[in-house]
């Protein structure tokens, strides 16, 4: 029982950290995504192409992330709330691609 409880304990600190870790990768593409939106010149097809792939890869990893027993209400909401805003990056992202 201990080992359980102490395997758990692991795998929530590196869970935290895997969520840290994609909240700032999402942060840093909804500044390029800002960017973006206030210079043309950065909206190139090149620019487009990529930013898109990082949005889809990101996207894969988020959705694919199962909710194992042990995990709070409040890092359930974490994953939830990330979803929520890659979804809202790419609908920025194709405002900024028109």
């Amino acid at each position: 029982m201990q080992r359980q409880v102490e395997m758990e304990e692991i795998m929530l600190l590196a869970h935290r950290e895997f969520m840290a870790n994609l909240d700032k990768s999402l942060n840093l593409l909804a500044q390029d995504i800002a960017e973006a939106g206030e210079m043309a010149q950065i909206c190139t097809d090149e620019w487009c192409l990529a930013t898109e792939n990082v949005l889809d890869e990101l996207a894969k990893v988020i959705f694919s992330i199962s909710e194992p027993r042990w995990l709070s209400k409040e890092d359930s909401k974490k994953i939830s709330d990330l979803r929520h805003r890659v979804h809202d990056l790419y609908a920025r992202y194709k405002a900024v691609k028109k």
